[in-house]
């Protein structure tokens, strides 16, 4: 073949060529080394290179790989990385593209997290569905971490500057060392126990993954997914990620972080109770005035329907006017039929009869009075009373002579 007929490669063709072919050659491999020129993008991602002393090779790791890692490189450091090896075509690198970066000689821990991880997540512990909510307003607040550890001393002073008004009770316990899982679970079955607060904070300070190791226990797990108070973990700085992180209801970057998370922050309250209070002034001060408003549309309609109170006063006075010449009236009248009444009865009185010089005579009979109306009524040897005008006699009669 002539050099004329041969294909002439772009330096873009020929670097993607290339790519291609170590992305084929090449599977994930594990590589150690020391970091050197690490540096931390805004944008998330990290680029640094990896030495030895028979060379170097330049490698990138993304941000949605780098916020496992658990702690943030710095240059000099020993790590191992799976990667996948490329070529960074503008500039003809090849380079590695981590997937996971530890600490070197840390290769067992690691492995052991992420196999403890697959499980419990398996088993439903990392679940958002059992998480339990953190409560807004915590009665009192649990903290869980050792007496000597920095960690406490950032978390009281945090609590006392956002809620001061909030008891604290602490659940001392080593959270460092072979004993630290068991002092930790124990202090958590005594705060559930005891149910004196209302949210836990399971904290500790910063460290390697050896030092965060005893909140990477299982049985630690199982503890705080079966209690039956909210747990927010703040172990570790932002990048460190613990088992306790993933199982607890709440995680926060840090200790400090945790203990803003737990509690509200009192001049917040306080605001907020201060708007409160306007809003219900508000709205009483616009409640009386609507009240008022209808009082004064009532009291308008009042007096359409009713009569003009001194209309009122001279009806009632004309009404009393009437009634008294009414009653004057009936009482004249009254007055009148009663002497009509009288002088008839007067003039059917019996004695007014007697007094015209007429006598009454009643028989006895069977000791009552009756008066005789018959000449036949009057026998002998009986007595009999006569009334005249101005008194009676009893006589008896000796003889009765028909008179016709």
């Amino acid at each position: 073949m002539s050099e004329i007929s041969r294909e002439i490669l772009s330096v873009g063709d020929l670097n993607r060529a290339i790519a291609a072919s170590l992305e084929d050659r090449f599977d994930t491999v594990w590589v150690s080394g020391e970091i050197s020129n690490f540096k931390a993008y805004d944008s998330g991602h990290w680029y640094f290179s990896l030495k030895d002393e028979e060379g170097q090779i330049r490698c990138v790791m993304f941000r949605g790989r780098n916020g496992q890692v658990g702690f943030m490189p710095q240059s000099g450091d020993l790590v191992e990385v799976s990667a996948n090896l490329g070529m960074y075509v503008p500039r003809g690198d090849i380079q590695l593209t981590v997937q996971t970066l530890r600490r070197a000689g840390m290769g067992g821990l690691y492995e052991a997290f992420l196999k403890l991880k697959a499980k419990l997540a398996k088993e439903g512990l990392f679940d958002d569905e059992r998480k339990r909510e953190i409560p807004t307003h915590p009665r009192s607040i649990g903290i869980i971490t050792s007496p000597q550890a920095a960690a406490l001393k950032d978390v009281l002073s945090t609590l006392a500057r956002r809620a001061p008004h909030i008891p604290i009770v602490i659940y001392p316990t080593l959270v460092q060392g072979p004993d630290a899982p068991a002092g930790i679970v124990a202090a958590l079955k005594a705060a559930n126990k005891e149910k004196a607060v209302d949210v836990i904070l399971l904290v500790r300070g910063g460290g390697s993954i050896e030092d965060l190791w005893a909140f990477n226990d299982e049985q630690l797990a199982y503890a705080i997914a079966d209690s039956s108070i909210p747990v927010v973990s703040g172990v570790g700085h932002e990048t460190d990620f613990t088992i306790a992180d993933f199982v607890a209801d709440l995680r926060a970057p840090t200790p400090t972080g945790a203990a803003e998370l737990a509690a509200p922050r009192r001049d917040q309250m306080l605001q907020e109770l201060d708007a409160i209070m306007q809003a219900l002034l508000q709205r009483i001060s616009q409640r009386v005035e609507r009240e008022a408003q209808t009082l004064d549309q009532l009291a308008l309609r009042l007096s359409h329907a009713l009569p003009n109170p001194d209309r009122m006063r001279e009806q009632i006075h004309g009404w009393q006017q009437r009634l008294n010449q009414a009653w004057l009236v009936r009482m004249e009248n009254w007055k009148r039929n009663q002497a009509h009444y009288q002088s008839q009865l007067e003039m059917l009185n019996p004695q007014r009869t007697l007094e015209r010089g007429y006598a009454v005579i009643l028989s006895k009979n069977k000791e009552e009075l009756h008066a005789v109306r018959k000449p036949n009524e009057l026998v002998l040897d009986q007595e009999y009373e006569i009334q005249v005008a101005e008194g009676s006699v009893t006589v008896e009669l000796a003889k009765v002579a028909d008179v016709k």
